[in-house]
């Protein structure tokens, strides 16, 4: 089989690699595709604790596709099933899954695109957020989670101020339900801004999905007394620091919306498909970049740099 490798930081090359064969409990993949991931990007622009080449088809873990063959002893799955899946070397043709990590798809979503992992992960964090009709939820940073959380969040009632800093995002945001756009350049200036949108009494919901220092310290202070600041970002450029006092003194509850237990993961996507197939949230929109997988440097530059009009990138086999 064809696979992408990360050769060294910055190169990715397609190799011709053996197809693996699944063991006990294990299904094989024909992948149709796989989703490109911010979390991929240290491994792509290179940390001292990686090694390369990176294993064929590393770290791609947002794979879909169907059966091709089954392994002893798995039960429920059939050669042909097309499916999600939590995998871990995607970025290829072939891929191993544990069963247990497989979702079915329906149907109805034949021709639809579906990294499964990213789409379960916005709905575990729209779960931890506890988010209700009513309260005013703040989304700092509109990508393609920020994007489905909008979507998720309005579709419960909640009044949403999107704030980004891509004049793109914020549209995208708009088409998504959100109330209040808000352009994430002035620090102060946003601290105002919602301020007056809430008066004074800031947010009962603050999302922070950006993954850095500043929209975390910006988060931290737009979210109200007694409310609930969650942690979507994925902080991994070092230590950070937060505004503790400010945290004490509004009492705000504070929640890493991380899953680390792939149970969760398989079951936020098992959810995410049946919303898909109800029609209740529709991500091909948000899929705004489809590049082959030799073009899968390509992808992860573009995940990168984030130009405007970009939101997630996937690649195809």
């Amino acid at each position: 089989m064809f696979a992408s490798v990360i050769a060294s930081p910055g190169q990715a090359v397609l190799r011709q690699v053996d197809t693996p064969e699944p063991a006990a409990g294990q299904v094989l993949l024909k992948l149709e595709g796989s989703g490109v991931c911010a979390s991929s990007l240290p491994l792509w622009e290179g940390r001292s604790w990686f090694e390369y080449p990176q294993p064929a088809g590393a770290p791609g873990h947002e794979g879909w596709g169907r059966i091709a063959a089954v392994g002893e002893g798995v039960t429920g799955l059939a050669v042909g099933d097309r499916v999600a899946a939590l995998t871990y070397r995607a970025h290829a043709e072939y891929d191993v899954a544990d069963a247990g990590s497989v979702v079915p798809l329906p149907a109805s979503l034949a021709d639809v695109a579906m990294p499964g992992e990213p789409l379960g992960c916005a709905v575990n964090i729209f779960r931890r957020s506890d988010i209700r009709a009513g309260q005013t939820v703040a989304i700092v940073g509109i990508g393609f989670l920020g994007a489905i959380l909008t979507r998720l969040a309005t579709q419960a009632g909640a009044r949403v101020i999107a704030i980004s800093r891509r004049p793109f995002a914020l549209e995208v945001a708009r088409q998504a339900g959100a109330a209040h756009t808000i352009v994430m350049d002035d620090h102060w200036r946003i601290l105002d801004e919602v301020k007056r949108l809430t008066g004074e009494k800031m947010c009962e919901r603050t999302i922070e999905a950006v993954g850095l220092q500043w929209p975390l310290d910006l988060a931290g202070e737009i979210t109200g007394e007694r409310a609930r600041l969650v942690i979507a970002g994925y902080h991994q450029d070092g230590t950070r620091q937060v505004n503790m006092q400010i945290w004490n003194w509004r009492g705000i509850d504070v929640i890493n919306a991380h899953e680390r237990d792939p149970r969760m993961y398989v079951q936020g996507i098992r959810e995410a498909v049946d919303m898909m197939a109800a029609g209740v949230l529709d991500a091909e929109p948000l899929f705004t970049h489809r590049l082959p997988l030799d073009r899968l440097g390509e992808a992860l530059e573009l995940t990168r740099t984030r130009p405007d009009g970009f939101l997630k990138a996937v690649v195809t086999t």
